[in-house]
């Protein structure tokens, strides 16, 4: 998976960056289809939190996307990171819903009989 990590009116430190790519590269062992995954870490003095974390993950036939806010830039990174854990495990359990063997609708009232 290939990331991209990008600032707006913030330094992007070492620190910062490797804990960007930690987070986000753990949803790859979760959800081995994704493509890339975009970052963009925003500071904004003038709003309450003031730090913005904004995630979107490439997958093939799908695109994931989080955004958090925290006054603290490795929590709001940490937050966006449950979101999407959130919605990749949700995409992954209704994939396999389709493919369950387990008939529903017309067909189980059908067999019921």
């Amino acid at each position: 998976m290939q990331i991209t990590i990008t600032g707006q009116h913030l330094d992007l430190t070492e620190a910062l960056k490797n804990h960007a790519e930690d987070k986000i590269g753990k949803l790859d062992r979760h959800f081995d289809q994704v493509i890339d995954a975009r970052v963009v870490l925003k500071h904004a003095p003038h709003e309450n939190p003031e730090n913005t974390a904004d995630v979107t993950l490439h997958a093939s036939g799908h695109v994931f996307h989080a955004v958090s806010q925290h006054a603290d830039m490795y929590r709001a990174l940490d937050l966006v990171t449950e979101k999407l854990e959130g919605q990749v495990h949700s995409y992954k359990e209704k994939r396999q819903d389709r493919r369950n063997d387990n008939p529903s609708g017309l067909a189980a009232i059908v067999e019921m009989e």
